[in-house]
């Protein structure tokens, strides 16, 4: 089969197009012949200096298939597997969890310790097929395509749990939503206005701020030009907001922390640009403020949003399709921040 993969870490000029064997499946495991496969930044950070992706290149388990987005079509089924069938159009949920655990237990596997991830710790979607297990195949409504099902496991569920799980989003609130053009940032947009909430939403350039209201956003922010913060506070007479989705980490926390009103709620889930930030104690807890993190979400979330998304109710935001081969010009997009919305791959164009 033809695949993109990589055996030493670096640019985009690593990913190699090339044939490899097709995957062989043990008895609970389901073969996708992959129809669309969306890109995410941890693909990038894989690519580049993610030390699991160098420990498992240096262990000789190469090459590496990046990809953990990933609609399709199952073509095989293992001989334990129940309630499938091949020609199953399916999405897969991204994290494998070790199903024994007490946080697997309680159906919180996105908190499993020893949880791998499709197209991280294991090869993933970047291919023509791609196995995994069999509970990780969640069946598509007919009404949604393979490409708008592919963007949706990672940034979709990771916005849904960061907002609705975790941060408990309410229709009277304000958020603040960072960097609205990326994959995170346009999900929790989609999901914050399905949930009636006052959108504030921040972005690099006035284009992709124009698509941002265009999406339902209440109040944008060019972050290159001004102090965000500055802004929310001035719109909110002082007061601030009640959440605020972060994913951008040590360039943008200060302000981040300053944009919430008191009782407010700081949900991050990434660190793009670092990973050490500082906060004010005291101003914590005189406005008693609340910071939390969120990672992944459950296969229960991926369901809810699945049959969202088969309703009409979210539909992902795609910057493009391209083909499988054009892998490489597909991170440096998202490299260089000229995406609004997922980039997906398709092997079949």
């Amino acid at each position: 089969m033809k695949a993109i993969v990589f055996s030493e870490q670096g640019s985009a000029e690593v990913l190699q197009y090339t044939d490899i064997p097709k995957p062989t499946l043990d008895t609970n495991e389901v073969l996708v012949k992959v129809e669309a496969c969306a890109v995410n930044y941890l693909d990038i950070h894989a690519r580049r200096n993610r030390p699991e992706i160098e420990a498992k290149l240096r262990r000789g388990d190469t090459p590496h298939i990046l990809g953990s987005d990933i609609a399709g079509t199952i073509a095989e089924i293992g001989g334990a597997v129940r309630g499938l069938a091949v020609g199953d159009r399916v999405v897969l949920a991204p994290c494998i969890p070790c199903d024994i655990c007490s946080d697997c237990y309680r159906g919180a596997e996105n908190l499993c310790d020893t949880q791998e991830l499709i197209g991280f710790q294991i090869n993933g979607g970047y291919a023509e097929y791609v196995k995994a297990p069999s509970q990780n195949a969640i069946q598509m409504p007919a009404a949604l395509s393979f490409v708008n099902a592919a963007a949706m496991p990672i940034a979709y569920l990771t916005a849904w749990h960061m907002l609705m799980t975790r941060a408990q989003l309410r229709p009277e609130d304000d958020i603040l939503i960072l960097g609205v053009g990326g994959g995170v940032g346009s999900a929790g947009l989609q999901i914050a206005k399905l949930t009636g909430a006052r959108v504030f939403a921040t972005a690099s350039s006035d284009e992709k701020l124009k698509r941002a209201r265009q999406m339902g956003a209440n109040v944008t922010i060019n972050y290159k030009d001004t102090d965000f913060s500055e802004v929310v506070l001035d719109v909110t007479n002082g007061r601030g907001v009640d959440v605020v989705l972060e994913h951008v980490g040590a360039a943008t926390w200060d302000q981040s922390i300053a944009s919430l009103a008191k009782n407010g709620r700081l949900v991050s889930c990434g660190v793009t640009t670092g990973n050490i930030g500082t906060i004010n104690i005291r101003k914590m807890y005189q406005k008693q403020l609340t910071v939390m993190g969120s990672a992944l979400g459950t296969v229960r979330e991926l369901r809810t949003l699945i049959d969202l998304a088969g309703q009409g109710k979210l539909e992902p935001i795609i910057d493009r399709i391209l083909p499988l081969h054009r892998a490489g010009e597909a991170h440096l997009l998202l490299e260089n921040r000229q995406n609004f919305g997922k980039i997906c791959l398709c092997p079949n164009l």
